[in-house]
């Protein structure tokens, strides 16, 4: 563990992912998904739905799309729970900044760390988050899952981070709270930090080099 430390002090880019580590929004999602699979006649297992956590919604939704063999374009179904996405971020007043976050946020970036925000979120979702809360001046670039081609499990999003933050990505560590975005970090060879977010229960963190279940944990090992 010592060594562990010794590794992680010299580390000099952090990579957030958003929903479930930076802002508790994934309850909204949810609800926006379901409205949508309801507006479909759709009535979606759990168990299924819970395979899309971490992924982008347009391949969430090209997932369904094939499960269910439906003739829809996934891309409109994107707009579609995007619409019921945002009528929730302006109008629930429950939705807040994950406890203890905005502190790490500062910690890291008054120590002179490099902040990328690497999310499965479209832009329009991430620019709403950072707008509303100010965590713009903290982060050197934020990158949309939505807008690569490839979506979580897969690493391109986290080797494009590492790319931006101008950083080897053995330099690099990512904090991740759901088991396809701690996948792709393992595939990208960046240490991951799983938070055990206590609203994503259903997330097992397994394969995450070491869990967190609070941000101040970081300050003894970065």
């Amino acid at each position: 563990m010592q060594d562990q430390k010794d590794d992680l002090r010299d580390i000099q880019c952090v990579i957030f992912d958003m929903d479930g580590v930076i802002i508790d929004s994934e309850f909204i999602h949810k609800k926006a998904y379901y409205d949508t699979f309801r507006s479909l006649g759709l009535d979606v297992p759990e168990a299924l739905y819970k395979t899309t956590t971490g992924s982008s919604t347009l391949n969430a939704f090209q997932k369904l799309v094939d499960h269910y063999d439906l003739d829809e374009d996934p891309k409109d179904l994107v707009a579609r729970k995007r619409q019921f996405f945002i009528d929730y971020f302006h109008n629930d007043p429950s939705l807040k900044l994950v406890e203890g976050v905005e502190d790490i946020i500062k910690y890291f970036h008054k120590k002179g760390k490099t902040l990328v925000l690497a999310s499965s979120a479209s832009m329009p979702n991430i620019d709403r988050v950072f707008d509303r809360f100010d965590l713009n001046p903290y982060f050197s670039a934020k990158i949309s899952g939505a807008d690569l081609k490839e979506s979580k499990p897969h690493p391109e999003i986290f080797e494009k981070a590492a790319t931006l933050g101008n950083t080897s990505r053995e330099n690099c560590i990512v904090i991740e709270d759901s088991d396809n975005g701690i996948t792709a970090a393992n595939k990208a060879g960046i240490f991951v930090f799983g938070y055990a977010n206590p609203m994503c229960k259903d997330q097992t963190l397994e394969n995450a080099d070491q869990v967190i279940s609070e941000f101040r944990e970081l300050k003894n090992l970065i």
